[in-house]
C-alpha cells in the first residue's frame, strides 16, 4: 500500500470515528434521560405526571402541565415575533441588499447568534420588562417578555439558513417569472420562496428549538411562577426553566421528576424534527 492510499484510509478512519462519536453520544443522552426519567414518569403515573397541574414537590406533587403549555405558549409567540422579522431579512439579504451594508449586517446577525443567553436576559430585565410594566402594567416579568426576548433570539438562527435557502434557487426561476410579466416582488415571494421552502422549514425548526430549550434568558423575563399560564401579562414557567431551577437542591423523586421533564421536553424535540422530515419528504413527493 502507498504513502496516499494509506494517508486516504487514515483519514476515512478518522471520519468514521468521528461521526460515530456523535451518536454514541445522541445514545448515551437519550439512555440517561429515558432510564432514570420512565421509572419517575411510573412511581408517579403518566397521567398525574403529564395532565397534573400543581407542582409541589414539598407534598410530592409532580404535574407538569402547566410548565408544558408555558413552554407551547412562549415557544408560539416567540414564532409568531421572530419569523416573519427573520424571513424578510432573509429575502432582504439574499436578494435586495446592497454590496455595500451586507458584510457589516452579515456579521451584526452572525455576532447576534454569538451573544450568551444570559446577556440576552439582563437586556429583558433592564429593557423588555420595564418596557411591558410602563406599556400595560403589572411587574412586566410575563409570557410577553418572555416571547419577544425569545423572538430576538431566534432571529440568528432561522436568518441564516433561510438566506442560504433563497440563494440556492436557480436564478433561472426569478429571471422566468419576470419574463412572464411578474414584478420583482412576485417573483420572489410568489416563485422562489416557495422552491425554497424545504430549506426556509429547517430554519424554521431550527428556531424552534433553539427557543423551547433555552433556559436562562426565560428564567430572568418570564416570572418564574409554576401556575397554569393566566395571560400573556402573567409569569409562568417553562420546563427548562422548571429543570435549572431546582436541580440544584433536588433529591429522591423530586430529581427523578425533573429528569422525567427533561424526558419530555426531548420527546417535544423529537417530534418537531420528525414532522420536518414527513413534511420534507411530502414535498420531494409532490415536486
Amino acid at each position: 500500500m502507498n504513502l496516499s492510499k494509506a494517508k486516504e484510509l487514515f483519514m476515512k478512519l478518522v471520519f468514521m470515528a468521528a461521526a460515530c462519536t456523535s451518536v454514541l453520544a445522541v445514545f448515551l443522552i437519550c439512555l440517561f434521560l429515558f432510564a432514570n426519567g420512565l421509572p419517575a414518569i411510573g412511581k408517579i403515573g403518566p397521567l398525574k405526571f403529564l395532565l397534573g397541574t400543581i407542582w409541589r414537590p414539598s407534598n410530592e406533587e409532580f404535574g407538569i402541565l402547566p410548565m408544558i403549555v408555558a413552554s407551547i405558549y412562549v415557544t408560539g409567540g416567540a414564532i409568531v415575533t421572530g419569523v416573519p422579522i427573520a424571513l424578510f431579512t432573509a429575502v432582504f439579504m439574499a436578494r435586495y441588499c446592497p454590496k455595500k451594508i451586507y458584510r457589516p449586517l452579515k456579521s451584526g446577525i452572525d455576532l447576534m447568534a454569538g451573544v450568551p443567553s444570559i446577556v440576552y436576559g439582563f437586556f429583558g430585565l433592564i429593557v423588555v420588562v420595564p418596557m411591558i410594566r410602563k406599556l400595560f402594567g403589572g411587574t412586566g416579568t410575563s409570557m410577553l417578555a418572555a416571547s419577544l426576548l425569545l423572538g430576538m433570539m431566534i432571529l440568528p438562527t432561522i436568518i441564516g439558513p433561510a438566506e442560504s435557502a433563497v440563494r440556492s434557487v436557480p436564478e433561472s426561476y426569478y429571471e422566468g417569472s419576470l419574463a412572464l410579466g411578474a414584478t420583482k416582488e412576485r417573483s420572489i415571494f410568489f416563485v422562489m420562496l416557495p422552491a425554497a421552502k424545504s430549506g426556509i422549514l429547517a430554519a424554521v425548526v431550527l428556531g424552534i428549538g433553539r427557543a423551547i430549550g433555552e433556559t436562562m434568558a426565560v428564567i430572568m423575563v418570564a416570572g418564574n411562577q409554576p401556575r397554569m399560564p393566566a395571560g400573556i401579562l402573567k409569569g409562568l414557567r417553562t420546563m427548562t426553566a422548571n429543570i435549572v431551577t431546582e436541580m440544584g437542591y433536588a433529591t429522591g423523586l423530586h430529581r427523578e421528576a425533573l429528569i422525567a421533564t427533561a424526558v419530555v421536553l426531548f420527546v417535544f424535540i423529537l417530534i418537531i424534527n420528525l414532522s420536518l422530515s414527513l413534511l420534507n419528504r411530502r414535498s420531494e413527493n409532490e415536486g
